[in-house]
């Protein structure tokens, strides 16, 4: 029987956080294209007929919305990252100052966990001596090492916002008048469910629930731009 490389499990390990953190990045800015800019393009349809106010709006909304994605990302995974670079020096101080006394918490967390005290002063023992900082930072502060890179997630995050985005858009310009807005909402429709089942089967959830939320955020967020639109439209022929 062949042996396990413990290497190989590592980059294994490490190539699957990668992905499982570039498919969230991708997943959410997808969905939030979508949603946002159908509710652009739809609420301008409620207040103009005009094809060329919509190519404006949809695109001006697509970039602005793409950047403002990117940079939330960005924002967001760095602040993370520095909290966690914060928490994991705090903790390798506490391994110089004290490692004995971090020997016995980990034993305690163990403990807390249902193994026995020999058992669990063995288990801290070990696990420092081979990887202290590891050990602690992983069970004490519950870390890994396969955090997302700030750059790749604001990345993935534009470009799935700007493919996302095109679905509304084009189903908004290139509809016929007539079904304009019945092509737009069954091809948000269709999109947001989509996504949301693939989302949920990402985490282990039900695809069907996941799906069905989508489809309510995104329908209530077309309605009421919507609404909005054909309020402002009016207002603005009196």
């Amino acid at each position: 029987m062949a042996r396990e490389d413990p290497q190989g499990t590592e980059k294994s390990q490490r190539r699957l956080g990668s992905l499982l953190n570039v498919l969230r990045a991708a997943v959410l800015g997808a969905n939030d294209g979508i949603v946002s800019t159908a509710g652009l393009v739809v609420g301008v349809a409620g207040a103009t007929p005009h094809r060329e106010a919509l190519l404006v709006a949809g695109v001006a909304g697509t970039l602005a919305g793409a950047l403002s994605m990117a940079a939330g990302e960005y924002v967001s995974v760095s602040t993370q990252r520095d909290t966690e670079r914060a928490a994991i020096a705090h903790e390798r101080r506490q391994l110089a100052e004290d490692p004995e006394g971090e020997i016995e918490e980990l034993a305690g967390m163990y403990r807390a966990r249902g193994l026995s005290e020999e058992l669990s002063r063995r288990v801290a023992r070990e696990l420092t001596d081979h990887d202290a900082l590891r050990a602690h930072v992983e069970v004490e502060l519950g870390l890994n090492r396969y955090r997302a890179d700030p750059w790749q997630a604001a990345f993935v995050s534009l470009v799935s916002f700007v493919l996302g985005a095109l679905i509304p858009l084009s189903a908004m310009l290139l509809s016929a008048d007539a079904w304009r807005l019945p092509v737009t909402v069954a091809a948000v429709l269709a999109a947001t469910g989509l996504l949301g089942s693939v989302s949920a089967r990402m985490g282990g959830a039900l695809p069907a629930r996941a799906a069905l939320r989508c489809v309510l955020g995104g329908s209530f967020a077309m309605l009421v731009t919507y609404l909005v639109g054909s309020l402002i439209g009016m207002a603005a022929e009196l």
